[in-house]
């Protein structure tokens, strides 16, 4: 969770960005390749597919700034490849994952880091909303956006970990972070 300080707009939209890419990277800390794939809730979710669809959202932003605009994947391939972004393959690790997840962090927050906010960004249509064309909004919208796509993908993967093995996010991160146990939170660490 990021701490409270002075901070520009931009720096407490990367703060929190980076809060819930950092959760979504924790709930996978210690899984195998079977675990990864698994899918112990009532959905098709996973803590690999999370990775790889929080790849693909961050990528998207990627795309678009690379392209100059947002694309619209309306298209039945552009839905596939969308469908298809929560799930790891089975040609596919989650050490790859976690490494394509990793590059795409970086350069997402850079990104948001030196976006202008009161920018002109076009949202693409979101047919599951309601939503049948391009919209115009600013760029605060879209980076508001990202909080929140990525804080509910994290919010599952706290959730799909607790079914694995029981291990909750706060643990998790303390583990990944190095931070020693405290009255309040045990590290989490592999049974055995």
């Amino acid at each position: 969770m990021p701490t409270p300080g002075m901070h520009t707009e931009n720096e407490e939209i990367a703060l929190y960005l980076q809060a819930q890419i950092a959760a979504i990277r924790a709930a996978a800390y210690g899984l195998t390749e079977a675990q990864a794939r698994q899918t112990p809730c009532r959905s098709a979710l996973s803590i690999g597919g999370l990775v790889t669809h929080a790849t693909y959202v961050m990528n998207g932003r990627l795309r678009r700034d690379a392209e100059g605009s947002r694309t619209t994947e309306l298209t039945p391939e552009g839905f596939a490849r969308f469908t298809g972004s929560f799930a790891l393959s089975d040609d596919d690790t989650l050490q790859a994952a976690l490494g394509r997840f990793d590059t795409a962090a970086e350069a997402f927050l850079a990104s948001a880091r030196s976006a202008d906010p009161d920018s002109t960004s076009i949202e693409p249509p979101a047919p599951w909303d309601g939503v049948l064309q391009d919209t115009p909004t600013t760029e605060r919208f879209y980076l508001l956006h990202h909080i929140e796509e990525l804080a509910r993908h994290a919010g599952h993967a706290d959730i799909i970990r607790e079914q694995i093995d029981g291990a909750d996010g706060a643990s998790l991160t303390a583990a990944v972070e190095g931070r020693p146990a405290n009255d309040f939170l045990q590290p989490w660490s592999p049974p055995g």
